[in-house]
């Protein structure tokens, strides 16, 4: 029958037999074919320009639509030309303005007895089946990125526990050149998401138009025909990046069908490796994962002369919008309201900020990266600091505070202490026993200016006897050296010293040690 379909592993016999130097006639008596269709298969296969290896890793599917032509076009010498001009042809029509209608007229004038424009257009579509199957898409240079994650996970292994994680395996291709990235992450989490984005963009070493990603939840909050909702951490960073988010619509594969392609030569050409050892960090993995993917990169596109890398270079980097030299920070949100003292507590770290003195008790709004802390108030920003890690530190700057706090805006816990050594070394020890028991440093500060300002009240002397009475009792409050001058137990002497009782600090709250 004319029209029947060949069984695929006959035709990959076919092909090893001649790899291997076997005759014509040896593979047609062999497999009982005959011998023209033993040529037509052979033509074919030196026509499209692979290797047996190349054949061998397809599926019967692409065998299939690649083994399916007629063999009258392969010995037509017009053909032949015209098959060689098309991976020029597809290089140039991934640049902006470039139709198939200018191309012909281009071919034409190199070659006037060859095809008409509908005959040209017919051949070209066949030929970008036969070379690839399933990327036979126009894609202009620089206009998208696609972003995808593979559906089979990686893992790594504790080496602590020997615990198994899973980890995601994502991938980003330019839809021009089909330059691939490729890394493992934690999770698909929008902050795992959106750095595996940013570092595919580093690896081009440039900006698309567009970054298309697959309506996973890290990129779109809303999906909908007409207007997507995109994650504003995402967001942010297209606007960090200057590009624009384009996410696939719903149902439609199509749309991202580059990127499902290249997951699928990936799982081939990375994936299968990757699996055969273990791994015990993600850096581990990652280095396995690049060094297959250059490979990958720098391997001849099927049917083509060129690689993805070496399209990439030639046709599509320069075309790239430059990188912004600094990386993207993801912004995480806060509300607070302004506190009496002018500062705002970000919750995080339980660190202090200062804001203008004319917010206070306003409700405000903090955008803190790694780096820094944004105030907002309706809209407006009103102060920026660096971020502070500290517990309980104060970040403040003196204009920010009312004519009344600018003292406060000055203590230190070296004052402090440099205060109490020019009365005594006792005092000084008391202070610093003082600062080291409280956990909040504007309760210690309150605590020691009270306890300082008693040498003008009581005097030197009483004061440094009050200090290493309440030493000996290792009582660290301010009222507990108010207790001992009240009741004169800073003479060493006093006999009613049993009549008196030190406070317990653990039941005194800041607000009660100095008024």
């Amino acid at each position: 029958m004319a029209n029947k379909v060949t069984d695929m592993s006959k035709i990959r016999k076919v092909i090893k037999f001649h790899c291997s130097g076997k005759s014509k006639l040896f593979i047609s008596n062999y497999l009982s074919f005959s011998r023209n269709t033993v040529k037509k298969y052979i033509s074919l296969f030196e026509l499209l320009g692979l290797s047996f290896e190349a054949i061998d890793t397809k599926t019967d599917t692409e065998l299939e639509v690649l083994f399916s032509q007629n063999t009258v076009e392969t010995i037509d010498p017009r053909l032949q030309k015209l098959h060689d001009f098309f991976p020029q042809m597809e290089r140039e029509l991934k640049k902006v303005g470039v139709t198939v209608q200018h191309m012909w007229e281009r071919y034409i004038a190199i070659h006037p007895d060859g095809f008409k424009s509908s005959q040209f257009r017919h051949h070209f579509k066949i030929w970008s089946k036969r070379v690839n199957p399933v990327m036979h898409m126009n894609h202009k240079a620089s206009d998208k990125m696609y972003v995808d994650y593979a559906g089979k996970t990686l893992s790594i292994v504790d080496k602590d526990t020997g615990e198994i994680k899973e980890v995601q395996f994502f991938v980003a291709i330019l839809g021009a050149s089909q330059h691939t990235y490729a890394e493992a992450s934690m999770s698909q989490q929008k902050e795992d998401f959106v750095t595996s984005v940013e570092n595919a963009m580093r690896f081009f070493e440039g900006v698309p138009a567009a970054i298309v990603p697959d309506n996973l939840k890290s990129a779109v909050i809303k999906v909908s025909r007409f207007e997507p909702t995109i994650n504003e951490t995402l967001a942010d960073l297209a606007e960090h990046y200057e590009t624009t988010i384009l996410p696939a619509r719903a149902y439609k594969p199509r749309d991202k069908s580059l990127a499902e392609g290249a997951v699928k030569i990936l799982y081939r050409r990375i994936y299968v490796h990757l699996k055969q050892k273990p791994f015990y960090s993600l850096e581990d993995l990652n280095q396995q994962i690049w060094d297959l993917l250059d490979a990958h990169n720098h391997k001849k596109l099927t049917g083509r002369p060129y690689s993805r890398y070496e399209l990439f270079i030639e046709d599509e980097k320069q075309k790239l919008r430059p990188l912004p030299q600094e990386r993207f920070e993801i912004k995480y949100q806060s509300f607070a309201t302004v506190m009496q003292n002018g500062h705002v507590l970000l919750s995080q770290d339980k660190s202090y900020y200062s804001v203008p003195y004319q917010y206070v008790r306003k409700k405000v709004k903090l955008l803190y990266t790694k780096t820094s802390v944004e105030i907002f108030y309706k809209y407006n920003r009103i102060a920026i600091h660096p971020r502070n890690y500290k517990p309980y530190d104060y970040t403040t700057v003196a204009e920010h505070l009312a004519s009344t706090h600018q003292f406060v805006a000055d203590w230190s816990a070296s004052r402090f202490i440099d205060w109490a050594n020019s009365i005594d070394q006792a005092v000084a020890d008391y202070i610093i026993q003082i600062i080291e028991s409280r956990n909040h440093p504007e309760q210690a500060y309150k605590s020691c200016l009270g306890i300082l300002n008693f040498e003008k009240k009581v005097g030197k002397k009483r004061l440094i006897n009050a200090c290493k009475r309440a030493l000996d009792f290792r009582i660290y409050s301010f009222k507990a050296i108010q207790n001992i001058l009240e009741n004169n137990l800073d003479n060493a002497e006093n006999e009613q010293e049993e009549d008196f009782e030190l406070p317990n600090h653990n039941n005194i709250r800041g607000k009660n040690y100095y008024k």
